[in-house]
């Protein structure tokens, strides 16, 4: 593996919660990562905690309520002890393994297990929601099967972002999960992050979140995030052209 540097952490403010578990909310397929945790982070109020800087992001900004704010930021509260990575634009490839690093060395001390969000083109309209999970230790497949979130039965292939966060962990020995659910294959998927908060993220964490808005507002919310979508599937076809996945393994998901 190449010596790459990591991303910088910039720390805002001093986390309040004791030993959190780190939610991922980082644009993936059907962006249900970033939905699901945009909803945790509203509705547990949780504190902004700081941001994360690499050279390999791009070189922008984004802005909300008339502000400034740096695109890649991580939020935490207390009660319940949750703390949440996100970014309000797909990150390229070559940022992967700076950011994965950042989170390992300066994150990791902060927080107690890592749940992460990938994302699978449903392939019919049943499958949407569907959540199945894989873990990183016995201990977290055991909280996984606690939880009653079905274990995935077939071999696959976390990659993108998500891989890199969790291979990260895993050789780094912190307890993490990966849920992976299906999703609507072009769209943003509002329904599919309401499936996996009510189904998956709450007996695993423990919180009760009100997901009626991802209902009530699907419509607006998939028009908000449509150029987040564009961009993403835009990145995601690079990809794969200058790099194929390898073959024999059935799944890909991010």
């Amino acid at each position: 593996m190449n010596d790459v540097d990591p991303a910088t952490f910039e720390e805002l403010a001093e986390l309040p919660a004791n030993e959190p578990t780190l939610i991922e909310g980082l644009p993936g397929h059907g962006l249900v990562a970033s939905i699901a945790v945009d909803q945790l982070t509203q509705q547990l109020d949780l504190e902004h905690h700081g941001n994360i800087y690499a050279d390999e992001f791009p070189p922008v900004v984004t802005f909300e309520d008339g502000m400034v704010r740096d695109p890649v930021r991580v939020y935490g509260g207390k009660n319940p002890d949750v703390m949440t990575l996100k970014s309000d634009m797909p990150l390229p490839p070559n940022s992967f393994e700076p950011l994965s690093k950042c989170v390992l060395h300066d994150l990791s001390e902060e927080f107690d297990q890592a749940i992460f969000l990938a994302g699978a083109p449903a392939e019919s309209e049943d499958e949407r929601g569907e959540v199945t999970g894989v873990a990183t230790t016995e201990r977290m497949r055991e909280k996984l099967q606690e939880a009653n979130i079905e274990l995935a039965s077939e071999p696959g292939l976390v990659g993108g972002v998500t891989g890199a966060l969790v291979r990260e962990c895993f050789h780094g020995d912190v307890p993490s999960a990966v849920l992976i659910v299906k999703s609507h294959p072009f769209l943003p998927d509002p329904g599919a992050a309401q499936e996996v908060i009510e189904n998956a993220l709450e007996p695993l964490v423990d919180f009760d979140i009100d997901t009626s808005e991802l209902e009530q507002q699907a419509e607006e919310i998939q028009k908000r995030m449509a150029q987040v979508a564009e961009q993403y599937q835009q990145m995601v076809q690079e990809q794969q052209e200058s790099q194929r996945s390898e073959a024999g393994m059935p799944g890909m998901y991010q």
